[in-house]
């Protein structure tokens, strides 16, 4: 187990995807922090669990969307259907993180009491890691695909 003189880093919120992000959203993945069982203490730092669970989830969907990408007849309909993928992506994982911060008897995460747009600016107004850059020493363990995320084209 892993011992921890101050809470456990949590690379969150998430930056919101541009196009600009793109690459280093698909390419860099696999070297972005995970948060596998065992990361945390077995006891406290729960709201810290449910923002790496937020976390694993979106890098997973991500994978599938920069798959899909791939897919793409042209460069520039890789782009529009990877950003369109990775922006839903990235509102779903954080609309199913504030029900979870709302199913507890803690205070919530202060951007989950926005609400539309409103909400989406505040979670990407201080993003841990803006440009999605890699960890240089860390490879993320392989974990399962998250479930509960389904792209959908005719929302873009």
């Amino acid at each position: 187990a892993v011992h921890y003189v101050h809470e456990p880093y949590v690379e969150f919120p998430p930056a919101r995807p541009t196009a600009d992000l793109l690459y280093a959203i698909c390419e860099y993945g696999s070297q972005r922090l995970r948060y596998p069982r065992g990361y945390f203490p077995r006891s406290g730092f729960s709201h810290l669990r449910r923002r790496g669970k937020a976390l694993d989830r979106l890098e997973s969907w991500y994978a599938g969307c920069c798959a899909a990408g791939l897919m793409a007849k042209t460069t520039t309909q890789a782009t529009q259907t990877t950003l369109c993928c990775a922006e839903q992506a990235w509102k779903q994982a954080l609309t199913m993180f504030c029900a979870d911060e709302y199913a507890t008897k803690t205070a919530a995460f202060f951007c989950c009491e926005e609400r539309d747009e409103a909400m989406w600016t505040c979670f990407n107004s201080d993003p841990a890691n803006p440009q999605y850059s890699p960890s240089e020493w860390y490879t993320a363990p392989v974990q399962p695909r998250e479930r509960g995320f389904t792209f959908s084209r005719s929302e873009c």
